[in-house]
Order: C-alpha cells, then sequence, then structure tokens
C-alpha cells in the first residue's frame, strides 16, 4: 500500500532533481557528479600472510582532512581467495570495531582476529597475490588495488582513477573503480530504471530502503542491492559490497565511486565468466533462493479494498465462472480489526464463515494469503501488544519504544534483530494460524515505513487517526531530530532525489535495536531480518514449504522470500519498467518475482489491461492487486481481458512443470527465471540492453506488446531457430539481429522457443493442482531441416509441502531427457533420477512433438526400461505438418523440407527411462 500525499511530494522532488542538479532542497548544495578532493588516500606500511591463508595489510592515512569528519588513521586490508572464482577484499577500522552486515543474518567467513603487523616494511614483496581465476595486485602510496581475470588479463576492478583515492572516515567511505568503455553494467537497485535493464551513465543510484511508489524513478526504493554485474565481450563477472548503510553510487561511463555513510568496504568479486556463473558464485555467498511451493506459480488475485469476506467469495466465484485460471485470492488489511496484525474484523471476516470459506477453497486446491506489516498497534487492550512489551520486543528510543505511525495509527516496531523478538514473532504467527489457517504471508511496509518523522507522542485529548482522514497523514505530535551524528550525518546521500533526511517517513536513525545497534547502520536490513523471522515462524507451523512475498528486501533476502515490485501505476511506461525491475531481481538473487498486473493505481485502460495480463502470465510471480480508490480490475472485469487472460494463464499453466523445474535450477544454482537474452547469448553485445523482451529459463522467449494501439511487435531472434509455442507449426530461422515484425493483435503474445531444447508441459488446467496431475507432452526442438543435432531438457518433481527441494527423500524424481537427429535417425531418450515419486505419482507422457527433422520415414521403435514390448505401438499416432517460415527469405535454400511431428497416444511413465527412434522421411 501506498499513502498518496508522498505521490504528489516525489513527482515535484523528480522536477527539483533536473531543475536543481541535485541541490539539497533542504539546504545543502552537494552534487553528485562534480566530485571533491578529499586527502591524499592511504598509503600501504606492511603486508603479511593471514592465519587462513589471506593476506593481512595496515593502511596509513597519507594526510588528514576533516572534511566529512576526521579520518580513521589506521585501516586493515584482509585480502582472500574463498573460491577459484571469488576474492574478498575487506577494509576497516585497524583498532576499533566497526558496524557490519551480521554475521548470524548473513552467515559468511570472519576475517582472522590477528592485527596486521605495525613494520613499515612490506614483508610479501610480490605486488600481486593470485589463486584461481583471480588476480590481486596493489600500488603501494596512495593505495590502490587491482582484480584481473587469469585466464585473459582483464581488469576488472581497479581502484587508481583520476577521482579520490581511498578515503574512510567514521561516516564517509569513497572508494572508485574505472571502467573500459565496452562495460555493460547491471543491477545497483531497487529502483526504477528508466532507460532499460543496463545502467545509466550520470543517473542516480542511491541505496536507502524508502517507502515510495516505484513510479518514482531513479530514486531509492524498497531494497538495497549494492551488486552488479559487468559485461563486456562475452565475460561477466559481479561486484558486491556487502554494507547495510547508506550510499550513493555514481556511475559516469568510465567510472563508478561509492560514497557510502558508514560501516566498512566489505568487496567481493565474483569471476563468471558467463552470467549464470556470476549469479551462482554470488548466491552460494549470500544464500540459494528459497524453494517456492507449486501452487505459488499459479495465478494471484488479491485488491486492498475487498471490505468483506462476500466480496471475496464472489472474486472467486467470477473467476470460475470466466473460466480463468486462479490458485490464490489473498486479502490486504481489510481483514484486521482495526488494521492490527493477527486480528480479523468480527464484522466482515466473521471467524466461522471465513473458516467455512477457507475450507472450500482449501478442498478445490486453491490458498489464501494475508498481509501482516511490522508496525504493532499501540493499544493496552491488544493482546499482541502486550505481549511484545513484556518480552520487551520493540526497537527503543531514550529507552522506551520509538513512536510511530502506521495504518493502526500509533505502533512500535518489533526488532527482529533481538532473538526474544523472533520468539515472539513465531509465537505471534502461530497463534494467528490457529486462529485463520493462511497459507502465505505477505510482509508489507518493512523498509520501515512510518507516516510521521522524527521523534513522535500520542496527542493528548485527540483521537489520532481520528477515522475521517487519509490513514496516512501523520496525526501524532512529533519533533525533528537533527543534535544527532546519526540523524545528521556529515555526508547527506541523494534520499528520495531530493536529499531529504535520512530519517524522514521512517525510524528515527539515532533509535537504538538489540545489543546498542543503531537503526543508522541496520535500518536498510529491517526487511530482510522481517523475512528471516517471519519464515522461521512459517516453517515451524507444520513442516510445511513457506511462502512469504516481502516488498523490502536486502542482499540474501531471496533465500526467505519472494518480492513484488511495489506501488506502480497503470501505464504504458510502468508495464516497461517492470520488465527491467524483475530482471534486475533475478540478478540480485530473488527470481520469484513479478509487479502489480494491470497496475496498482489509478484504474488502466482496458487495452494496457489486456497487454499486461500477457506479459504478467509470464512472470515467475504472477498476481493481480490494485488499490483501494481504483475501480475494480479483475481480469474478468473486462470481456476482452477474460479472453486474453484465458489465453497467456492457460498457456502458462501448460508450462507450471517447466516453471517449476526452474524454481528447482533457481533454488540449486541461483539461475534466474526470468532472464535478460544475453545470459544465454553474451556474446552478441547488441542483446546488451534489450529490455522489451526475456527468456524463462534458457530458452523460451517472451516478445510482448508494451505500447498502446499495436496490434504487431518488433522483436530480435538471436540467430537460430525459435518455434512458435502457441503455433508450434510457425518457424522463425533467424540469421541475422535485424528486428522482425510480428503480429500481435489484442489476444495475443508471442512466446517462442529456441532450438536444441526440450520442453515439458502439460494440459494445463483452472488450478495448479488439477494442472499437475495431467498427462505430459515433450516439445522437442532441432534448428530448421536437422540432420545432425541434439537437444535437452529437464524436469523436477516433489512433494511440494516439504519444507526442502532436494533429491535424496524419497519424495522427489529429476528427469533429463535428450534427443538427436543425426545419420537419418531422430532418437528420443530420457534419463530419470530417483523414480520412485514420479512412478507413485502416476505420471506419463501422452505425446512427443518433434520440431525441425524432416519428418518419420519408418522404423518407428519404442523401448521402455529397456522393454520394447511395453507400448502398443499400433495406438500410436502420428501426424506430420509441414513448418510454416514466417518469411521464405528465412528458410535455408538447402532445406528441403522441415515438419512438425506429433507423435500422439503414448502413455510412458515418466519416471521409467525410455527410448523413441525413427528414421527420417516423409513416408509414414
Amino acid at each position: 500500500m501506498v499513502y498518496f500525499k508522498m505521490t504528489h511530494i516525489f513527482h515535484l522532488a523528480i522536477v527539483l532533481l533536473i531543475s536543481c542538479s541535485f541541490v539539497n532542497v533542504f539546504g545543502s548544495k552537494q552534487s553528485l557528479v562534480a566530485p571533491t578532493k578529499i586527502g591524499d588516500g592511504y598509503r600501504l606500511v606492511s603486508l603479511q600472510e593471514s592465519s587462513d591463508g589471506g593476506l593481512l595489510g595496515l593502511l596509513k592515512v597519507n594526510q588528514k582532512n576533516n572534511i566529512y569528519g576526521p579520518d580513521i588513521p589506521h585501516l586493515q586490508l584482509y585480502i582472500k581467495h574463498e573460491t577459484d572464482d571469488r576474492l574478498r577484499i575487506h577494509i576497516t577500522d585497524a583498532q576499533q570495531q566497526r558496524w557490519e552486515v551480521p554475521y548470524d543474518l548473513l552467515p559468511r567467513d570472519k576475517p582472522p582476529q590477528q592485527r596486521p603487523s605495525k613494520q613499515t616494511t612490506i614483508p610479501i614483496n610480490a605486488a600481486a597475490f593470485s589463486s584461481g581465476e583471480l588476480i590481486f595486485s596493489y600500488i603501494t602510496d596512495p593505495f590502490s588495488f587491482a582484480v584481473k581475470r587469469t585466464s585473459t588479463g582483464q581488469t576488472l576492478f581497479n581502484s587508481s582513477t583520476p577521482y579520490n583515492s581511498l578515503v574512510f572516515k567514521d561516516q564517509y567511505i569513497e572508494i572508485s573503480t574505472s571502467l573500459p568503455h565496452d562495460a555493460s553494467l547491471y543491477g545497483l537497485g531497487e529502483n526504477s530504471q528508466p532507460h532499460g535493464i543496463k545502467l545509466y551513465p550520470n543517473d542516480p543510484y542511491t541505496l536507502w530502503t524508502t517507502d515510495q511508489s516505484a513510479i518514482n524513478l531513479n530514486m531509492d526504493l524498497y531494497g538495497s542491492h549494492p551488486v552488479y554485474m559487468d559485461l563486456r565481450n562475452g565475460h561477466a563477472h559481479g561486484v558486491l559490497l556487502l554494507n547495510s548503510n547508506g550510499m550513493d553510487i555514481i556511475y559516469r561511463g568510465d567510472s563508478l565511486t561509492y560514497k557510502v555513510i558508514g560501516g566498512v568496504l566489505d568487496f567481493y568479486v565474483f569471476a563468471g565468466p558467463t552470467p549464470l556463473g556470476v549469479v551462482d558464485q554470488y548466491t552460494q555467498l549470500i544464500g540459494r533462493p528459497a524453494p517456492m511451493p507449486y501452487w505459488s506459480l499459479g495465478f494471484h488475485q488479491c485488491r486492498w479494498g475487498y471490505h468483506n469476506l462476500s466480496v471475496v467469495e464472489d472474486v472467486v466465484e467470477n473467476y470460475n465462472k470466466a473460466q480463468i485460471p486462479l490458485d490464490v485470492i489473498w486479502n490486504d488489511d481489510d481483514h484486521m480489526d482495526g488494521h492490527k496484525d493477527f486480528t480479523l474484523n468480527p464484522v466482515a471476516y466473521p471467524r466461522p464463515k471465513l473458516l467455512d470459506f477457507l475450507q472450500r477453497i482449501h478442498d478445490r486446491g486453491m490458498k489464501y494469503i494475508v498481509i501482516i506489516d511490522p508496525g504493532i498497534g499501540v493499544n493496552s487492550t491488544y493482546g499482541t501488544y502486550q505481549r511484545g512489551i513484556a518480552k520487551d520486543v520493540f526497537i527503543k528510543y531514550n529507552g522506551k519504544p520509538y513512536l510511530a505511525q502506521v495504518w493502526p495509527g500509533a505502533v512500535n516496531f518489533p526488532d527482529f534483530m533481538n532473538p526474544a523478538t523472533v520468539s515472539w514473532w513465531v509465537d505471534e504467527v502461530r497463534r494467528f494460524h490457529e486462529l485463520v489457517p493462511v497459507d502465505g504471508l505477505w510482509i508489507d511496509m518493512n523498509e520501515a515505513s512510518n507516516f510521521c518523522s522524527g521523534l513522535c507522542t500520542i496527542p493528548e485529548g485527540r483521537i489520532c487517526p481520528n477515522g475521517t482522514g487519509p490513514g496516512w497523514v501523520c496525526c501524532l505530535d512529533c519533533k525533528n531530530i537533527t543534535n544527532t551524528k546519526w540523524d545528521d550525518p556529515p555526508y547527506k546521500i541523494n534520499a528520495s532525489g531530493t536529499h531529504v533526511p535520512i530519517w524522514y517517513k521512517t525510524i528515527a536513525t539515532s533509535a537504538v535495536h538489540y545489543n546498542g545497534v543503531r537503526e543508522y547502520d541496520a535500518h536498510s536490513m529491517y526487511g530482510f531480518s522481517h523475512a528471516i523471522a517471519t519464515h522461521k515462524a512459517l516453517e515451524g507451523l507444520n513442516g510445511k514449504r513457506p511462502f512469504i512475498l516481502s516488498r523490502s528486501t536486502f542482499v540474501g533476502s531471496g533465500k526467505y522470500t519472494a518480492h513484488w515490485t511495489g506501488d506502480n501505476q497503470g501505464t504504458w511506461n510502468d508495464i516497461k519498467y517492470s520488465i527491467y525491475t524483475m530482471l534486475n531481481f533475478g540478478l540480485f538473487g530473488v527470481p520469484m518475482v513479478g509487479s502489480d498486473i494491470c497496475g496498482f493505481y489509478p484504474q488502466p485502460t482496458e487495452e494496457l489491461c489486456n497487454r499486461w495480463i500477457e506479459l504478467g502470465a509470464f512472470y515467475p510471480f504472477s498476481r493481480d492487486h490494485a488499490n483501494y480508490y481504483s475501480p475494480r480490475q479483475e481480469l474478468y472485469q473486462w470481456e476482452t481481458v477474460a479472453t486474453s487472460a484465458r489465453n497467456a494463464l492457460g498457456m502458462r499453466y501448460k508450462l507450471l512443470p517447466y516453471l517449476y523445474t526452474l524454481t528447482y535450477e533457481a533454488h540449486t544454482t541461483g539461475a534466474p527465471i526470468a532472464r535478460p537474452l544475453f545470459f544465454s547469448f553474451p556474446n552478441i553485445p547488441q542483446l546488451y540492453g534489450l529490455s522489451t523482451q526475456f527468456l524463462l529459463g534458457e530458452s523460451l522467449m517472451v516478445s510482448p506488446v508494451l505500447d498502446q494501439g499495436r496490434t504487431n511487435v518488433s522483436a530480435v531472434f538471436p540467430p537460430g531457430t525459435w518455434y512458435s509455442l502457441f503455433d508450434q507449426s510457425q518457424v522463425i530461422n533467424s540469421k541475422d539481429l535485424k528486428p522482425i515484425t510480428l503480429d500481435a493483435p489484442l489476444h495475443v503474445i508471442n512466446v517462442h522457443l529456441y532450438q536444441n531444447t526440450i520442453l515439458p508441459m502439460q494440459r494445463g488446467g483452472m488450478i495448479s493442482k488439477d494442472a499437475r496431475m495431467t498427462p505430459f507432452t515433450l516439445i522437442v526442438t532441432f534448428p530448421v531441416g536437422s540432420t545432425d543435432s541434439n537437444a535437452k531438457g529437464k524436469l523436477y518433481l516433489d512433494n511440494d509441502e516439504l519444507p526442502e527441494m532436494r533429491l535424496g527423500n524419497g519424495q522427489s524424481s529429476y528427469i533429463d531427457f535428450s534427443a538427436s537427429a543425426s545419420k537419418k535417425t531422430v532418437k528420443v531418450w530420457s534419463d530419470v533420477q530417483e523414480s520412485k515419486y514420479a512412478l507413485d505419482k502416476g505420471w506419463y507422457i501422452e505425446k512427443i512433438t518433434v520440431l525441425g527433422s524432416s519428418g518419420i520415414g519408418g522404423s518407428f521403435a519404442v523401448e521402455v526400461e529397456g522393454e520394447s514390448d511395453i507400448l502398443d505401438v499400433s495406438k500410436v499416432e502420428v501426424v506430420q505438418t509441414e513448418h510454416k517460415f514466417f518469411d521464405e527469405i528465412m528458410k535455408d535454400s538447402d532445406v528441403k523440407k522441415s515438419m512438425m511431428v506429433e507423435v500422439g497416444g503414448l502413455k510412458i511413465p515418466i519416471g521409467k527411462k525410455f527410448t523413441m527412434s525413427w528414421n527420417m522421411g516423409i513416408s509414414w
């Protein structure tokens, strides 16, 4: 949810940003572009081997100055090749401990405790430290370092730049890296990027978790992810600065400068060299993405403003009448009593009727999710609050729970860094689940959002809020806090695009967490710690796999939660931005991501909602959600939208086994579900900025219509053969990157499958539970007219209620599919790991469709587990259709015929190895 008053402020902020060149509207004239000369850096005075096989050095400041505060005189430098493709560079105060991302929240190795030598000589004389695929080198004075790729000598990071040498103060740290002209950068979020997925020179990149709607471009939004991927000439690497403090990152095209207001420099460089390799190495460090339940890949419907249970019941029934698939129905805070967490409105959502409704949808296989905000209403009769006070679980200011305002009115914020708070939260979730058996939780407003600013008290003599005005208008008595270094730091990050105070509309940054940690340091981790506690709570309920959707995220959040891109608008620009943000979150290790389909507010046009459900049906997380003040926009509200929904979601539900296999791949390797095209084609620089098309997995390409009034779409097809998923007889045999104009009337989205792929599909259905039990079809794709080619595919199946997503537990199976077209023979076969689960479920393949061969000429044979008489070949049905080329120019001159061969009437158990073969030809 969003408080709309802020929307107008931030529209104004955009204007101010452009007209004032980042002038601080609060009085400071601080530019993000013009660099300020600060000192002469540090010099390396000693370097020795550390106890864990790394290097430990001592840095001494060259010339002290007081710009943004005094320098820290001595720094500890720690370098470690943690794996063959991951290098860590850690710089901190050599004499006093500084704030770092807590090691218990984000587990990783700690630097050794030993102190660096104070000798003025450098015992290790070599200026380079090499291991695996990365080389660390340095210059002694002023100290700088570089990281190079061993195999190519390419420099990946180089802190020797024309800008400031290393600056390290208590509340201001600056370091830069130079970049070559051919570097394409991605990441550094969360923000809405107007220019596409690539980082754009001179755009501001500020990281400070903030509740402002996603319509605000180039501003700090809900999450903080200080990581980027750099792609150059087919080689990718990644750089993470693991730091939770507020920061500006200035990208000039030829350099990148970090300006951080606290913490340490804790860099990790990931060697790649493929984009998938970078994300694999990144998530190996920060945590693999969470396993997702199968039903979470179905379609979700939500709205802020389902005023009572009858409305929710009608929504579910209307989806069913419209024959539009629906798996999950959601409630925003309408179900709550006075907007208070873990409560039910006894009038609008009476418990007996709600339980009856849930029993009915659960019997059907549907799920129910509700929202839970972190702010706990200050109310002496409210059990959750009473128990929280008794267990001392709230963030403090001057020894008392910090007072803020959110939807219930006055609230206190739980301190999720406190183990006692986590235990209390787990218990509150348990109590609520006993009241209402929800299937997942939606954690929102956890940046943390506050409708007030500063130090507040509950007003005497008036009700707050009074129930007559907007709930997001501050009604507490508040005063600004500017007398502490945490609330008024010397360097002002570009918060909200106008250098607003960092305590504005959030928790006071001088407030205190467990063990004396300041909000100043931990602020951007609040949603992360909230997700960890919620995940623990759900996992402990009944042993089922949790599902959590969080608005605020941080490095490592994907291990616990899915994400949606927040409060967007129903505009043609926002539908484009949704793709950019979705693809970025795949890089951030949060692959289960999507945007509010049709826009959160205001009401979209009918045409836009048509196009948005066509696109949104292929988001990893697919949900329609709308604002309290917007007209209803469920997919059945317009008949044209219902038609588009049945078409696009119908295909999504056929693809569920493929999507679920991608979630397994994400969980085991970090691979994004939705990916930029350069993930599969990294050697084609022309694809590096392509932001209007994307891949699901390696080879399924989505090319949506994103502009008003269009009945076609211009799409790029990397060289090779692409088959239309909706009409597999349609072929595009691309030889170059010249855009192709595809027909796309109102109800059509273009989705194409690349050559050398085997795609598992099912029949689909109205709900994932039913769709999951239908027979399988395999789509095998070869280059057109293939006489010598191969194809691969995979399928993961499991009991999706189990918390773990893995093989070896007796309740999962994994199938590798292979195919070849060579020596005038087509062959399709499988290899099965742990077949029992698939066999027990009775899944089978009913059809295999082979695209791109020259057809069946004879000698058809099928073997299942080595037995050739298991299948009645007389019942096999074969249909051959000649492919239709998009353009005759695309047809190779030496391709005489390219056929679509459909082999139906099969009943091959998917848990058994099989081989099918035939001679190529067209005589069948």
